[in-house]
């Protein structure tokens, strides 16, 4: 984060720095990418959820096999509250860069609109299918921030990214807390007690996950007034370092709350506290380290079906929810009580790669995703969005 802030400090507000309408075919790739990638760490990190045996730490189930405990120890220090940074971040990029196009005032009420209609989709997805949806709480980011996205000044966004990430890693206590089922709707018996539990989880949810990563999306904008990932290979000797620094720091701070979540580590509270704060923190560092990362392969290796999906990224999160709730909640099929966590890995990755066929197949037809479709239509219109 202090070499992206580093870098960040002469950026200027969106509102001097406007270019014009930016065509299809001048889209940067590297956000494109990014969001491609980042959906299959977002099923990873998303599918335990799913699981209801008894709980352990972090939603994983208490009584892991051996290839259960591996895939654990894996997704915590590479997925699991690493991929939700990353896509805030993300999500912050990507509004400077819708900004950047319009006059400031336009766009701060552009922003809000769309903030608005991502909370309304975000509350559909969370009621009827995955209460720790996350577009919600982003839609209620871009509502109360999108004047300081636009127009406020470096100094004002590198406040609130350290504000941010003081409160992510605060929050990071919890993790190492024993608490029941994480989201106790996935073993609800039946439809009407799931949409109950799903609404109350949903909504705490939602403000939660616009707290810890407000900083994120902060982090996002300063990276897109710099254009960092518009044309990585300006900025790839950054792109290097922050790419290594934020995994050399991901991957060991997320050991000691991973191994005790496996039982390879029986620490004392304090630890296990301690040992929930670093993860967090380590969450933060992977976030960027995974944005430059995707910025770095960029400028070499682009795959066309990574950039397809990458562009219906909304699309793609909101089906992999259809999979998930269709296999595993004890109010549908219930595969979530007999699966274990190594095969529901699988099954996320299955279901990213039917995201990615759906996703080519519409960028052969000429056609957006569904979401995309629908939350283009709300934002701008009829008129402006075909």
């Amino acid at each position: 984060m202090t070499l992206f802030l580093r870098h960040t400090l002469d950026s200027r507000p969106v509102s001097q720095t406007l270019t014009g309408s930016v065509p299809a075919s001048a889209r940067a790739v590297a956000p494109d990418l990014a969001r491609g990638a980042m959906l299959l760490m977002i099923a990873l990190a998303n599918i335990h959820l799913y699981l209801h045996g008894p709980p352990g730490l972090r939603g994983y189930p208490a009584d892991l096999g051996i290839a259960d405990q591996v895939v654990t120890v894996l997704q915590m220090v590479l997925v699991d509250g690493r991929a939700y940074p990353l896509f805030a971040l993300l999500v912050g990029y990507g509004a400077v860069q819708s900004a950047r196009r319009r006059a400031a005032d336009d766009a701060v009420r552009i922003l809000r609109r769309r903030g608005l209609w991502m909370i309304v989709i975000g509350g559909l997805h969370g009621i009827l299918l995955f209460p720790a949806d996350i577009v919600g709480g982003y839609g209620l980011l871009l509502v109360l921030s999108a004047g300081i996205l636009v127009r406020g000044r470096t100094g004002t966004l590198v406040t609130l990214a350290v504000a941010g990430t003081a409160v992510n890693a605060a929050v990071g206590v919890s993790n190492g807390l024993p608490t029941g089922l994480a989201w106790p709707s996935m073993a609800a018996p039946d439809l009407t007690t799931a949409l109950v539990r799903h609404t109350v989880e949903w909504l705490g949810g939602t403000i939660a996950s616009a707290l810890v990563t407000a900083g994120m999306l902060a982090l996002g904008a300063l990276a897109a007034r710099r254009g960092l990932l518009d044309d990585p290979g300006r900025h790839r000797r950054l792109l290097r370092r922050t790419a290594v620094a934020g995994l050399v720091l991901a991957v060991p701070s997320g050991l000691p709350l991973a191994f005790a979540t496996v039982g390879w580590w029986d620490p004392g509270t304090g630890a296990t506290l301690l040992g929930g704060v670093l993860h967090q923190v380590g969450g933060i560092a992977g976030g960027i380290g995974f944005a430059a990362v995707f910025g770095l392969l960029a400028t070499r290796v682009a795959p066309p079906a990574l950039l397809a999906t990458g562009r219906r990224s909304l699309s793609a999160y909101l089906g992999q929810s259809v999979v998930f709730c269709a296999l595993l909640p004890a109010w549908t099929l219930g595969l979530g009580s007999v699966l274990s966590v190594w095969q529901v890995a699988v099954l996320a990755v299955a279901t990213w790669l039917l995201g990615i066929g759906f996703a080519v197949a519409l960028e052969r037809a000429g056609r957006r995703g569904p979401a995309e479709t629908v939350l283009r239509r709300m934002t701008y219109g009829p008129r402006r969005a075909t």
